[in-house]
């Protein structure tokens, strides 16, 4: 699933009436649920199933499963939003869809939890990506229709806090239930349709004036392209976002694996450890993100720090290679965390600003969050192969390589002319 700014798709024009604390808070918690129902597995519960089902090599069981549950994150976030747009029913056009895809999530993190061979594991994986991201892509949807332009930008720092809040509160729970596998799984998704609940109980769901169109195959087949050569700045942040984005799955698919094969933890002191680390990442995320928004709108630069912030969180990842104790695998994690902070808190505005068409933003932002979505089917890939260099549990070759496609989208970002 994609994990990105909200995307504004071109259907029903934004009310003029400012949203309320109250409507802010319970999109928030929403999106805080969706999240930690569905990264929770990625981050940690995944992992400890793989260990489960194949105790002699569980990466090779991450490396099959996560590729393609990513595939139905690729293909059901656009899928989804539009026919969400298209829906009319008395009850709106996001709700069914918002529950629908939450309960969905909850049954497939049920189905993972009863698993017993990769095979069930990896056709529950795919379906709860599917339900999330149409959960996800309602929720969007209707972010879109409620929220007046004058106050996009602070309700979507709302969003980005609690999905960022999400992945440190499914680790942290992971330290708890670690010993309760199947809990594990299915508490996140129950919190996940909680949280939906609530927000679909406070928000309305305005039905268009205009009939819905029906949707062709060409106007499907196009929400997933934007013109390259048309639109080369575009396509050079989008090529920098599959950079960064990859290079974060390589390790992060992995990371409770290099916990206890390269660190030398024990299972439960790994997991806590990654909850450690996710926490310090977190706080330095918070703080790259308050102080480079501020800064890059004084100096009106996006450039320099979506460059630098990228070529810095390869250095972090370069700097795990090298790491043996838990006191550099902190600092690495904070200055990891610092980094996608600035990239985060700046990308979006770059992006906003190369768009082809500004009047039209939702299917070029739609194409923009393919590049969050499809390096989470290929990076656990490609992680495996680094892995197996040399007779096997080769973290060092997997962080470089990592760093180095860090370092490549950095560089991308360099020959953009149409913005400083």
């Amino acid at each position: 699933m994609s994990t990105e700014s909200p995307a504004r798709p071109h259907a029903t024009p934004a009310p003029p009436r400012p949203v309320r604390t109250s409507y802010i808070t319970a999109l928030g918690v929403a999106q805080f649920g969706i999240f930690v129902a569905i990264l929770s597995p990625v981050f940690v519960s995944m992992q400890l199933k793989a260990e489960e089902l194949n105790p002699d090599d569980p990466a090779a069981v991450i490396g099959i499963v996560l590729p393609i549950g990513a595939i139905g994150a690729l293909i059901g976030n656009p899928l989804f939003g539009a026919l969400s747009d298209a829906t009319r029913t008395r009850w709106g056009r996001r709700k069914p869809w918002l529950l629908g895809g939450i309960v969905a999530l909850l049954a497939g993190l049920a189905a993972i939890a009863a698993s017993t061979n990769v095979l069930t594991l990896t056709i529950a994986w795919l379906f709860c990506q599917l339900g999330s991201n149409a959960a996800f892509a309602a929720l969007i949807a209707s972010f879109a229709d409620n929220v007046p332009e004058a106050q996009r930008a602070r309700v979507s720092s709302a969003i980005a806090v609690a999905q960022n809040v999400s992945v440190l509160a499914g680790t942290y729970g992971a330290v708890l239930l670690v010993d309760n596998l199947p809990v594990l799984f299915i508490a996140p998704g129950v919190l996940g349709v909680a949280c939906v609940i609530g927000y679909v109980l406070v928000t309305p769901d305005r039905l268009p004036e205009t009939p819905a169109k029906p949707l062709a195959l060409p106007q499907i087949l196009g929400a997933f392209w934007t013109n390259p050569v048309a639109h080369p700045d575009f396509a050079l942040v989008w090529l920098s976002r599959f950079c960064l984005i990859f290079a974060n799955f390589m390790f992060t698919t992995y990371r409770l694996l290099y916990m206890q094969d390269h660190i030398g933890l024990g299972e439960n002191d790994a997991v806590a450890a990654v909850a450690n680390g996710v926490l310090f990442y977190t706080i330095a995320l918070l703080v790259g993100t308050a102080l480079a928004g501020w800064l890059s709108d004084r100096l009106r630069r996006r450039k320099i720090f979506v460059a630098g912030s990228t070529l810095l969180f390869g250095i972090g990842l370069v700097i795990l290679a090298f790491t043996d104790s838990m006191t550099t695998f902190y600092l690495a994690e904070i200055i990891m965390g610092f980094a996608y902070g600035i990239y985060s808190a700046v990308d979006t505005a770059l992006v906003v600003d190369v768009l082809p068409d500004p009047e039209k933003p939702g299917k070029d932002l739609g194409v923009f969050n393919i590049a969050s979505s499809l390096p989470q089917s290929l990076a656990p890939a490609l992680g495996l192969l680094l892995l197996g260099f040399g007779g096997g549990d080769n973290y060092p070759v997997l962080l470089w390589g990592a760093g180095v496609i860090a370092a490549i989208g950095a560089a991308a970002i360099v020959p953009i002319r149409g913005v400083r």
